[in-house]
């Protein structure tokens, strides 16, 4: 007999002497007490599943972002600030709290971007700033942003003062309270690298002539959802966007965080496109890339260029790790860049950031 089976019959025997032992069956209804044999089931305990907790809704939304907000900031003009993308006056300081990103090419193949807030309050410091460039002009103008620069080509200043700008330059401006050069980039980098400013001293010394509040027909006009749009789309977890033999985007789709991290190739380097305020590389919820005319202009001593930021033009839209292909349009450089499907209709942005690159038709952006 095995030791399992001697087991099972010795415990067999002990529980029919402990029944025998009891005196009670359900034959003797007359002993105890009560003289009553309990009919209920033994309580057995139920666990409730547990429902997920509702998505908050909030009475208002970012016009850049699609967020949530407890208050209507879309009333109030955004901050565009321009920065600096050479590879020694990384990293950029601010740019991981901004809602969109312009990236264009500049003379000699160099990148310079427009950080644009809707709301700068908390920010921080930021920099290094940069000078200005009749385009990145325009788009602020289409966001009816305070513009802020280090001075600027002639185009440029042609753009500021003959379309009514509001514009901040630290370098032609009485602005020296609002800016500093930080003395180890100055040490490192140069003079031209170092300037940087904060969303505290812009706010505290913004002049009383800048108005901080939109006319009220003013319209961002951009629609967001959570939900992916219709239509044709593929899958896209990478992005590469050569702007020059100097520049090239590299975005990666991240599924834990839902975001596009970016790298840059940057003279025959790899930098990931770090927050130097945090230290943490910076992602993105929406990436595009707009297909426009981009030239040099003709006689311009410095090699500067000329992009069209205008009209209409094919597109590209990532989110969610799927790939769109879309079409902009601005009527007007008072407007702002609309983004179309393929029938014509607005597409939504995923609700989050968007980094926007503007490269020429004949770029070779990859993806897949």
């Amino acid at each position: 007999m095995t030791v399992k089976r001697m087991g099972a019959l010795l415990l067999a025997a002990a529980l029919s002497a402990a029944l025998t032992s009891c005196g009670k069956t359900a034959e003797d209804p007359g002993s105890g007490s009560g003289g009553e044999i309990s009919s209920q089931e033994p309580s057995v305990s139920v666990i409730a599943p547990i429902n997920p907790e509702p998505e908050p809704v909030y009475p208002y939304h970012n016009p850049l972002t699609g967020e949530g907000l407890e208050e209507d900031i879309s009333g109030q003009r955004p901050f565009a600030v321009m920065l600096n993308n050479l590879s020694k006056a990384l990293p950029q300081l601010g740019v991981s709290q901004a809602d969109v990103i312009y990236e264009i090419v500049a003379e000699g193949g160099i990148t310079r971007m427009l950080a644009v807030f809707q709301d700068i309050e908390g920010v921080g410091d930021l920099g290094s700033v940069r000078s200005a460039r009749d385009y990145y002009v325009s788009l602020a103008c289409g966001h009816d942003a305070i513009y802020v620069h280090a001075g600027g080509s002639p185009q440029a200043y042609d753009a500021l003062q003959g379309w009514g700008m509001s514009y901040i330059d630290f370098v032609n401006g009485p602005y020296g309270d609002m800016c500093w050069r930080d003395p180890g980039r100055r040490k490192t980098t140069g003079l031209e690298h170092s300037l940087l400013t904060s969303s505290e001293k812009m706010l505290d010394q913004l002049p009383k002539r800048i108005e901080r509040e939109h006319d009220q027909d003013f319209q961002v006009g951009w629609s967001f959802s959570k939900e992916a749009p219709a239509g044709d789309q593929q899958h896209a977890t990478w992005l590469t966007v050569p702007f020059s033999h100097y520049k090239t985007g590299h975005f990666t789709y991240n599924s834990d965080s839902g975001l596009y991290m970016v790298e840059q190739h940057i003279n025959g380097k790899d930098i990931p496109y770090v927050d130097g305020s945090t230290g943490q590389e910076v992602g993105f919820q929406n990436v595009l890339v707009l297909y426009t005319d981009v030239a040099q202009i003709n006689g311009d001593s410095a090699g500067r260029m000329k992009v069209r930021t205008t009209g209409n033009g094919e597109g590209l839209l990532l989110r969610d790790g799927m790939l769109y292909e879309i079409t902009w349009q601005r009527d007007s450089r008072n407007d702002c860049l609309s983004f179309l499907d393929q029938s014509g209709a607005p597409v939504s942005l995923g609700v989050g950031t968007s980094y926007i690159n503007l490269v020429d038709t004949s770029a070779e952006v990859s993806w897949g």
